[in-house]
This record gives C-alpha cells, structure tokens and sequence, in this order.
C-alpha cells in the first residue's frame, strides 16, 4: 500500500518535513559520466519524489523524460536540477539522474501519494 504525503507538525504548529515511512522506493548506486534512468509508479496519479543521496556528492536530475546531462564550464539552459530535495511528478514519468562522482554514490528516491496538482 503506497503512502500519502502529509507533513508532520513542529512544537509551533509548523508544518515540518517529518514524513511517514514509503513502500514505494527506488534506489542505486550510479557509476560516474552514466545516466541512469526509473519510471515513476503508476497506481496513483501525482506523487511527490524526495531524493537522498551519499552526502557531499552531486547528483543531476532531469524530470523531463530526457536523460539527464553535467554540466559544461559555461552556462547553458538545462532541464537538469542539482541535487533536488523533493519535486511533484507524475505516474509513468521518467526521472533520469548523472553524477561526474567516480565513488559510486546511492541515491534513494521515496515516492508519497499526493492530491493532483496543475502542470
């Protein structure tokens, strides 16, 4: 049974970012200058994606159903995020991630129920 989104509260009454444990996970390790790529899940429409990575490493996401590129040594425009802490995304999109890290980082990404949303 997949997890709903739902925020905790703090001692204040603020929402946090405490959230209820997910079932549905992806995770890997990622070999550098390769891009690697996972499909969202698809028994529910809209869903939120939050990301944790090895810490101190850079990971590049790209949520358009491209695969994700590095950057070059000038700017560009780029469909590419780094180090994204959480994005809304749709079931059956194609989430990409790269890293230029030879030391075969992990990355998690847990995946929680949300209401629909505009796009």
């Amino acid at each position: 049974m997949s997890t709903k989104f739902s925020m905790t509260r703090d001692i204040n009454g603020y929402n946090g970012f405490g959230i209820l444990p997910s079932t549905d996970i992806q995770r890997s390790t990622l070999a550098a200058n390769t891009a690697q790529s996972f499909t969202v899940p698809t028994n529910y429409p809209n869903w939120m994606a939050i990301f944790a990575t090895t810490p101190g490493v850079d990971i590049w996401v790209d949520f358009t159903g491209a695969a994700a590129t590095l950057p070059g040594s000038s700017f560009a425009s780029s469909t590419c995020v780094l180090n994204p802490s959480g994005r809304q995304v749709k079931a059956g999109g194609s989430i990409s991630i790269i890293t230029a890290a030879a030391t075969n980082p992990s990355v998690c990404v847990e995946f929680q129920i949300i209401a629909p949303y505009q796009n």
